[in-house]
This record gives C-alpha cells, sequence and structure tokens, in this order.
C-alpha cells in the first residue's frame, strides 16, 4: 500500500470553509474513477465535497492544471450550462491537513445511462458543445503548452511488470501490444498535425458528467479542460454519447450529435481519418495510468488498485472496438461533410 493517503476531516473542512456544522453522516458518491465525492448536508445547505486524489496532487502540473480548470468553468458558465467550485476566500483549492478539496452546491438531478440517452439529448449536448468551442477565453490567458508534447508509451514495460506480479491482465496486454505501439504513433502523428487549431473545451463531457433534471442540464467536473482540436473534441464526444451498453455506437445518435453541432457551429470541414485517429491518445494515456494503479506504482490504496484493474481490462477491450468502428465513424462524418 502507498504512504500517500487520503485524510478526511468532514468537520474541519466544514468548519474552515464556514459551510455550517455537519448534519447527519457524510454519503460517499458513487462513480468517480480518479478522486472520492461526498454529500454532506450541514446547516447552511448541501454540498458535493470532492477530496482530490492525493497520489495525482503530488505530479507538478496538478495544481496549476485544477486551478485553470475552475478558471475555464467560470467563464464558460457565463455562456452555458455549467457547474464550476465554490470559492471561498478568493480560491477554489482547499487545502486541510495535507488533503487538497473542492466544493460544489449540490445539484438535484441525474446523469444518463446509455440505454437511457436518445438522438434529442444528443443533438441537445452537441449545440452546447459547438457553442462552448465559440467561448472566447482570452481573459483568462491560458497558454496552450501541449504543442510539443509527445506521448510515447513503453508497453512492453507494463507486459514485463504485470508478468512478475502474475497480473489477471498480461495475456490480453501482450496479444495486443503491437497493435497500442501502431495506435501511439499514428496518434502522435495526427496530434502533432491538429496542434494548430484548438479551442478550448470541457475535455471530458461523457454522459456522467451531465446532470439532467428533466430537460433542463448542468456540465460537471471540469478537471479535464484544456486545449484540444474542435474536430477530435467533436467526435470523442459523439462516440461517447451515441455508444450502447456494448460499446457499438449508434449511428442516429451519433449524427443527431453532429447535426446538433454543425446548427451552432456552421460547416464542418475535416480530415475525418486523421481526427480519429487522434482520438487514440486519451484512451491509451488511460489506459497506461490504470496500469500504473493495477501495479502500485501512482495508488493510493488497494480499492483504487482493484479498479485500476478492471479498468485495464475495460480499457483495452474499448481500445479494440473503437479501433475497429473508425473506418465506419470516417465514412459518416465524410457523408455529413459532404451533404
Amino acid at each position: 500500500m502507498s504512504d500517500v493517503q487520503y485524510n478526511l476531516q468532514f468537520d474541519k473542512v466544514c468548519n474552515i470553509l464556514q459551510l455550517g456544522e455537519i448534519v447527519g453522516v457524510p454519503e460517499a458518491m458513487s462513480g468517480g474513477l480518479l478522486h472520492r465525492m461526498y454529500f454532506i448536508e450541514t446547516t447552511q445547505g448541501k454540498y458535493a465535497l470532492k477530496a482530490l486524489n492525493p497520489q495525482i496532487m503530488l505530479r507538478p502540473v496538478a495544481m496549476q492544471n485544477f486551478i485553470h480548470s475552475e478558471q475555464i468553468a467560470n467563464v464558460a458558465a457565463n455562456h452555458i450550462p455549467a457547474l464550476p467550485a465554490k470559492k471561498v476566500d478568493g480560491t477554489v483549492m482547499h487545502k486541510i491537513d495535507n488533503q487538497f478539496y473542492l466544493v460544489f452546491d449540490w445539484l438535484y438531478g441525474k446523469s444518463l445511462k446509455s440505454n437511457e440517452i436518445n438522438t434529442v439529448h444528443c443533438e441537445k449536448i452537441g449545440a452546447i458543445l459547438a457553442d462552448l468551442h465559440m467561448t472566447d477565453f482570452s481573459e483568462i490567458g491560458i497558454v496552450d503548452d501541449r504543442t510539443n508534447h509527445v506521448q510515447l508509451i513503453d508497453w512492453n514495460y507494463y507486459v514485463q511488470k504485470g508478468q512478475e506480479n502474475n497480473a489477471v491482465w498480461v495475456n490480453l496486454l501482450l496479444e495486443i501490444m503491437d497493435k497500442l505501439y501502431d495506435w501511439n504513433a499514428i496518434a502522435n502523428k495526427s496530434a502533432k498535425l491538429l496542434a494548430s487549431d484548438t479551442v478550448i473545451s470541457h475535455g471530458d463531457l461523457d454522459p456522467k458528467n451531465v446532470m439532467w433534471n428533466q430537460d433542463n442540464l448542468i456540465l460537471i467536473d471540469w478537471e479535464s479542460a484544456g486545449y484540444i482540436n474542435p474536430m477530435q473534441d467533436l467526435t470523442e464526444t459523439a462516440v461517447y454519447w451515441s455508444e450502447n451498453e456494448m460499446g457499438k455506437i449508434d449511428k442516429q445518435r451519433f449524427l443527431a450529435f453532429i447535426t446538433g453541432y454543425k446548427k451552432r457551429y456552421g460547416t464542418l470541414q475535416a480530415n475525418w481519418r486523421m481526427v480519429l485517429a487522434s482520438g487514440f491518445l486519451g484512451k491509451l494515456g488511460w489506459l497506461e495510468y490504470n496500469l500504473k494503479r493495477s501495479l502500485w506504482i501512482e495508488c493510493t490504496n488497494e480499492e483504487e488498485q482493484q479498479m485500476g484493474t478492471a479498468q485495464v481490462t475495460g480499457t483495452i477491450n474499448a481500445i479494440s472496438r473503437y479501433a475497429e468502428q473508425i473506418s465506419k465513424l470516417e465514412e459518416w462524418l465524410n457523408y455529413e461533410q459532404n451533404k
């Protein structure tokens, strides 16, 4: 087990941040894959408290990334339905006994499961994504420092470590290792070519990060916000919203998302094969992170290690499915572009 552990002090947090006295017992909320979320009711209101993963906060860029992402959420909230973290004493990041927290006002609503999403939802989110892409974020002065970033992952290293630890996913990783190197290479090449055209966006606008209360919605969890190529963001997000429970992409939902985006953004022009190839990067990065968690390289406790192990298998299967569907997606996108 890692020496870096969560240190949760709910009463102290509420006292220092003047949120009121806790009523009842804080409730852990399910669904978080990186951090821990809790529902807290106090004498002053109801809040969602995000306890940030202490292992992630050791990264040199983590603090600045969170500050930037909340600046983005605050500007975005003037143009689209978005939920930034609460500011207390001029800051959204709160460090109490070496544990970092973000605090949010409690939202009434739910995120949609795959089988609950229809074409109306997809078109609506597509339109909101276009509005976000057209938002002017220049006032916060965030510099795009990703231009020269190349993500080269040593997959063989993780196979060897997995074999040493008798990891359950070793054979699965070994089977597709050559493909992982190929996907990594084409994704890096595509990302370099797309890097000159960027917008600031949410960065992880999948269904779990949109809360719905009947027809009203709000975008939550902005920690991945930053620069991205708009067409890469469009295709990745459209895939999120159009996958069924088996991971297959529903054509009607996918095209509804693209239609919603086009109605706001206007004509789309892109080399879709290149755009779709760049979509491997985020998936490969997520796979590597979970390999690290599964192997105790970057992990806080046994629960997180088990989550990492489960995510490795699920992510390998998801990447393989994505690779199989790229040609079909390219065909749909070219049709939409040319009609």
